[in-house]
């Protein structure tokens, strides 16, 4: 497995565990925020997936 390819299961694993933690934690929170995003537009959803993705990539870059 090259190395690429290592750190990017690292960083999915990373994910799944947090997700898990917000659910084993705080369950009742996350549904809540659940409900409240079914009412949101799929325009507004996008964005903010949109934003996510480019402050996600601008902090990993600024990491490395």
């Amino acid at each position: 497995m090259n190395r690429l390819t290592g750190e990017f299961g690292a960083a999915l694993c990373l994910v799944v565990i947090i997700e898990g933690l917000v659910l084993l934690v705080i369950p009742r929170l996350w549904q809540r925020m659940a409900a409240e995003a079914q009412k949101l537009s799929t325009q507004h959803l996008r964005i903010t997936g949109l934003t996510a993705v480019a402050l996600g990539l601008i902090g990993l870059h600024w990491l490395r």
